[in-house]
């Protein structure tokens, strides 16, 4: 595990505050009540799960930590989660959640949501964090962010497919063109398909999502990022893999929680994408959802600039929702990570890394950007 460079968070004493109503804090990891909590709370997704955040703290090293308005002893009535990031490379921040595609704060009442924002804004400079970042799902019920000073930092679109109807009509409401018949192409190739989380299914994974990061100018994840996640969700996590006369050429990653099945990563051989693996693969996951009981399927954000991965997923019959992350920083504008001005100077650079290289800059530099 990385070690982290910030102060203990293990206490649950009211934290400074000239508001009237105090503000805790808990350890998710450790205390009881944060599980409890999410697993009956109708807004907590994947990303809150206990799993997600043991991931983060053992990949990365950050440290989760929930702000609440509830007193020890009591089951938690609200929260928000974040981790606590120290970089010497992008600075020390709160982020609500570090890779994850959003974070709802599990907030019902306007007042308390309030509270605990002005609670974060003042503890800001006092605890030396340079910003702190939210990611939620949907803030129509708590207000809009900008009347609490939290400005827009970005905007992607979520996908989301009903499971509701039954496979035929399911089937039916995709893209003609597009995917059912891309799927029909990839049963006459005959394509083998294998699920699981074996070591071997991992290691054709890992392959696939270097080849797809690299065409991106992109490291990819460190290899124990996946392996955690194996380990911390068990048999909720399933890597499908496409083959074509033994050879891997397409690869999703998913992870089941409570109703929604969520497909996080996805990687393939461009060589040969017109054999439809990538779009078996998706169908077979939807499948096994079905079986299972859930009742959605996320596909994940998407970029508002990359329009071929929007359409793909609007071509699922997906709702489409726009999710705004906001950011404070103290200062005039929402703060931006050191790290991201260098960004788009260092894709072509990636692009033509041995993979050896490739693999050591994602495993040195994802601890810094989350």
């Amino acid at each position: 595990m990385v070690k982290s460079c910030c102060p203990s968070i293990l206490n649950t004493n009211p934290a400074h505050c000239d508001l009237d109503m105090p503000t805790y804090t808990v350890d998710p990891l450790s205390d009881a009540r944060w599980e409890r909590f999410t697993f009956r709370h109708s807004q907590a997704s994947v990303f809150h799960s206990k799993p997600w955040l043991e991931t983060l703290q053992r990949t990365y090293g950050y440290e989760p930590v929930v702000y609440t308005t509830t007193p020890p002893g009591e089951e938690l009535a609200n929260g928000i989660v974040f981790c606590r990031i120290c970089s010497w490379l992008t600075g020390r921040r709160l982020v609500s959640l570090p890779f994850s595609d959003h974070c709802q704060p599990l907030v019902d009442d306007p007042t308390v949501f309030r509270s605990l924002v002005d609670h974060l804004k003042e503890a800001l400079p006092r605890e030396g964090w340079e910003y702190c970042e939210l990611r939620p799902f949907s803030h129509a019920d708590l207000g809009a962010y900008g009347d609490l000073g939290l400005p827009k930092s970005k905007t992607y679109r979520v996908h989301i497919l009903d499971l509701g109807p039954d496979l035929d009509r399911l089937f039916h409401s995709f893209h003609k063109s597009c995917v059912q018949r891309k799927i029909a192409r990839a049963e006459r190739e005959h394509l083998r398909y294998e699920e699981g989380r074996s070591e071997d299914l991992l290691r054709k994974f890992y392959h696939l999502l270097l080849m797809t990061r690299r065409r991106h100018g992109l490291p990819p994840q460190p290899l124990l990022w996946f392996q955690n996640l194996a380990r911390s969700f068990g048999d909720k996590v399933a890597i499908r893999v496409a083959s074509k006369d033994g050879r891997p050429i397409a690869c999703i990653f998913t992870i089941a929680y409570k109703n929604a099945l969520v497909y996080k990563y996805g990687c393939s051989d461009a060589a040969h994408h017109n054999l439809g693996g990538v779009l078996m693969l998706h169908w077979r996951a939807i499948q096994n959802a079905k079986q299972t009981g859930a009742l959605e399927y996320d596909l994940g954000r998407s970029e508002l600039d990359n329009q071929g991965l929007i359409s793909f997923k609007d071509n699922w019959g997906a709702r489409s929702v726009s999710v705004d992350y906001f950011r404070y920083s103290g200062r005039d504008g929402p703060g931006k990570s050191r790290y991201l001005s260098k960004e788009r100077a260092m894709e072509a650079l990636f692009a033509r890394m041995p993979d050896t290289l490739l693999m050591a800059a994602g495993k040195l530099l994802y601890r810094h950007i989350g």
